[in-house]
């Protein structure tokens, strides 16, 4: 551990909570879902007159994202899309480097660090977790997540009440640099919420439930995409009570992914049940932008929305750390795990793995949504280890 001076330096930072960013998907506001755009509305807060306006933005998110780290090379420092304080939304790029020009749609910021100078404190702290052979849940338990967040231009460290000294020592231990870590205080633990269409009820061994990611398949060979953690390879699945297949591969921790073979007489559908009598399109799986609206369906609280606060995030549950996962403020419950998260635009997103839910409860639905954790594992990462391709309209 180092000295004091480091520690004063890192418990000095600023405790912050996460905001709600922009909503709405990629596509015209007449051709949005019905049940997604009153999803929308009921968690989100979003009025119809918006949706148009946001769509636009993150239209222009799609097309100006990779340009933008393109034009700014090392100095390129993120992206998002914001919400602002009078409910508009903007698309912003940052960059700290010496240019600072225009980007057709986007509001450009200067920043002191680069996104690469951020993801090497943040790699820094992943390679201490993979060099621990118990794993750093056994050593550092009050430290809950950290990812890289362009918006706060830092590495953000969510910590529960009182851990503090754990997040100092990890950090030191690490080798990161200090200056680029940030500290949020993190209420509730994080945990995996295990307890052919998307987000429908399986049960793992006749005993274990979960929710359905999306249909797949390999080949000739039918299937579909869930959380890792939901069964190891081998495990029998049941659908309505009915032998279906059985998990085929599966990892976790380090990652939360697996798919799930399925007999050839099942049909796969391209759809996410959206709970209110429909279902929602799969049309693909381009990747949402930070800030982005994103939706997710599982068996135990149905259809819920929520944006994607941040990427490429390391999670401490008590099983292990896993790398890379996505997190948004759409409330989960026991049970989610696995299941579907896809925008309003069709492109899925990924399969639920947990979230920080409050002691005696199953669901994190009651904590206020800026507030609220929860945690996807990404799908295309799913399809390219497997060899799978991902059933579609």
């Amino acid at each position: 551990m180092q000295g004091s001076k480091l520690r004063r330096s890192l418990l000095s930072l600023t405790v912050a909570t996460v905001s709600l960013s922009a909503i709405g998907a990629a596509v015209a506001a007449d051709a949005v879902d019905p049940g997604l755009k009153f999803a929308m509305q009921r968690d989100l807060g979003v009025m119809p007159r918006q949706l148009s306006e946001y769509l636009k933005v993150e239209r222009t998110a799609e097309q100006q994202a990779g340009a933008a780290q393109r034009r700014f090379g090392a100095g390129y420092a993120g992206s998002w899309i914001e919400r602002k304080a009078d409910g508009s939304f903007g698309f912003v790029v940052a960059t700290a480097g010496a240019d600072a020009g225009a980007v057709p749609g986007a509001e450009v910021r200067r920043v002191r660090y680069s996104l690469r100078q951020l993801q090497s404190a943040m790699d820094a702290l992943d390679g201490s977790v993979q060099r621990r052979v118990l794993g750093i849940s056994k050593t550092f338990g009050g430290v809950h997540s950290w990812h890289v967040d362009p918006q706060t231009n830092s590495v953000v460290v969510a910590v529960a009440p009182g851990a503090g000294d754990e997040a100092v020592d990890l950090v030191a231990a690490s080798g990161a640099d200090a200056s680029t870590v940030r500290f949020v205080e993190s209420v509730g633990e994080p945990r995996t919420t295990a307890t052919i269409r998307g987000g429908i009820e399986y049960t793992i061994n006749n005993q274990f439930l979960c929710s359905v990611g999306f249909s797949v398949t390999r080949g000739s060979t039918k299937g579909f995409a869930t959380a890792g953690h939901c069964g190891s390879a081998g495990a029998t699945v049941r659908v309505g009570g009915v032998v279906v297949g059985s998990f085929t591969q599966s990892n976790f921790p380090g990652n939360d992914r697996a798919w799930v073979t399925v007999g050839s007489t099942h049909t796969l559908q391209p759809q996410v049940s959206n709970y209110a009598g429909g279902n929602v399109i799969v049309r693909g799986s381009t990747e949402a932008a930070t800030g982005a609206a994103v939706c997710r369906s599982g068996r135990t609280t149905g259809y819920r929305c929520g944006t994607i606060t941040a990427k490429n995030v390391t999670v401490n549950y008590p099983q292990g750390s896993v790398f890379g996962l996505t997190r948004s403020n759409a409330c989960i419950g026991g049970g989610d795990s696995g299941g579907s998260w896809i925008t309003s635009a069709g492109q899925a997103q990924g399969v639920s793995s947990g979230g920080q839910i409050p002691q005696g409860s199953n669901n994190n639905c009651g904590v206020a949504q800026a507030q609220r954790v929860t945690f996807f594992e990404r799908l295309n990462p799913i399809l390219s280890q497997y060899g799978l391709t991902l059933v579609r309209q």
